[in-house]
């Protein structure tokens, strides 16, 4: 998988932090915020998996244990392989968490396109519905038509009478009692094998899509269970190397006190291990800060377009003028933000598959891509709860907001260790919750952004232009 085993990216961009700076950039994704027990409990029951592994429960050795094993021979070789092994428990616990990560992750992606599939397939299937029903109707009433022309004209068969006694509720009541009118169906057989037709057609119709609903009502259930599990699965891998950044710097430090055979003292090994932890916090500073510097940059140069193209003998270029830059994490009147700086480098809609780090996409595209360097911040669009935080195959890392006019927003291809919030974290419109990479099936650093109403993705660019975004 692409997020926490360090797969390069296919444009590397030399900015982001490397594998033991990702606790730091996650902004607070540790054992200390699992999940609620209700995730928990469906990764467990899904998975029959435990995330408390032997490393987890294990005994850490002190320093004064590295100290008194170091004057005893004997004492030395065994804390030599205890640590020896905790280091090889901590390594495998990654890779196990990361590879069903990885797997829940892909399984949640095919859910939701499956139920976007169901969801399409019984909407046409009642507009099909829907429009055969209408052509019974107008057939219908054409039939009713001539009927009453003939009941006004003084046409004596009685079953007039019969028909204009009461009102038809319905195409299939008018038709019903068409059906007794021998004359007038016999004159206007065509049409009225044309409604009944369309009736028939409506119904049979009707069944089908109450069918496809029934499906897609499953689908949704379906993926939102593999969201969850997915989720849960995604928090365990995120653990797993959360402690395994905690603990392998003094493990290894350990180690090689108890294999050194020379005057060093155990404070210079300690010494070295927050040393180690300063020039991490240093590099992702200055990540942070080169991210920052690119992004006023990018604004810089967007504005300075824009006078460009305001300039009174200047002549604009039409189209999708944003689609040249943009500058992102600004807050307009509606409370909504556009997710990130850049020019739009894809739109919503068909495209050709993207085969990139062992994933594929189809070829919709659902969503619009948001071109900008790597590293440069992602914005929250709107405020709301993080509801996925984690690799999710296609998508790479990835993160789902839930806000409360019922939306839902999506950022994909988050670079390795930029995630900036957590699960279950409330967001404010316009918080950087990430840092834009190339992680999953992608080409290049970019955010895709998606939109999700009612669970099913739609197009961006108009949805954020109807409340005032520029893209």
């Amino acid at each position: 998988m692409t997020d926490i085993q360090n797969v390069t990216d296919d444009v590397p961009c030399g900015c982001g932090p490397t594998a033991e700076e990702a606790r730091a950039l996650r902004g607070g994704i540790t054992r200390r915020r699992a999940l609620s027990a209700g995730a928990i409990g469906v990764f467990l029951a899904a998975t029959g998996a435990s995330l408390a592994p032997s490393a987890f429960a294990a005994e850490y050795p002190t320093w004064d244990d590295v100290e008194k094993a170091r004057n005893n021979e004997a004492a030395k070789g065994a804390e030599v392989t205890r640590i020896q092994g905790l280091i090889r428990s901590l390594e495998q616990d990654v890779d196990t968490k990361q590879a069903e990560a990885d797997r829940l992750g892909q399984e949640h992606v095919l859910a939701l396109e499956a139920y976007e599939d169901a969801v399409a397939r019984a909407e046409s299937l009642q507009q099909q519905a829907d429009a055969e029903s209408a052509r019974a109707d107008s057939a219908a009433a054409k039939l009713g038509a001539l009927a009453a022309e003939q009941y006004r004209s003084g046409n004596t068969d009685p079953t007039l009478d019969l028909f204009f006694s009461g009102s038809a509720g319905s195409a299939d009541d008018l038709l019903s009692r068409l059906g007794s009118m021998d004359r007038l169906v016999d004159a206007n057989r065509e049409v009225y094998a044309d409604a009944a037709g369309a009736r028939d057609s409506a119904r049979h119709l009707s069944d089908q899509a109450q069918v496809a609903r029934d499906e897609r009502n499953r689908r949704e259930a379906e993926a939102e269970q593999k969201m969850q599990t997915a989720q849960a699965a995604a928090q365990a891998a995120l653990d797993a190397l959360a402690s395994q950044n905690e603990y392998r710097d003094v493990l290894d430090a350990q180690l090689a006190a108890l294999q050194d055979t020379t005057s060093r003292t155990i404070s210079q090994y300690q010494a070295g291990v927050e040393a180690r932890r300063r020039e991490r916090e240093a590099r992702i500073r200055r990540a942070r800060e080169a991210a920052a510097a690119r992004a006023r940059e990018e604004e810089r140069r967007r504005r300075e377009e824009e006078r460009r193209r305001q300039a009174p003998n200047n002549v604009g270029t039409g189209g999708e003028s944003s689609s040249s830059g943009g500058s992102g994490g600004k807050v307009q009147s509606s409370g909504w933000v556009r997710p990130a700086h850049g020019w739009i480098s894809s739109w919503f809609g068909t495209r050709g598959s993207i085969c990139r780090n062992g994933y594929c996409t189809r070829a919709g595209h659902r969503g619009i891509d948001f071109a900008s360097s790597c590293g440069s911040p992602i914005y929250a669009a709107y405020p709301g709860t993080v509801i996925f935080a984690g690799y999710s195959g296609a998508w790479g890392n990835y993160i789902k907001i839930q806000h409360a006019d019922g939306t839902v927003t999506g950022y994909a291809h988050i670079i390795n260790g930029g995630y900036n919030v957590n699960y279950g974290q409330r967001v404010r419109a316009g918080q950087v919750i990430a840092y834009i990479g190339s992680t999953g099936a992608s080409s290049g650093c970019h955010l895709h952004f998606e939109v999700y109403i009612g669970g099913v993705r739609v197009d961006p660019a108009p949805f954020l232009r109807a409340r005032g975004v520029a893209v």
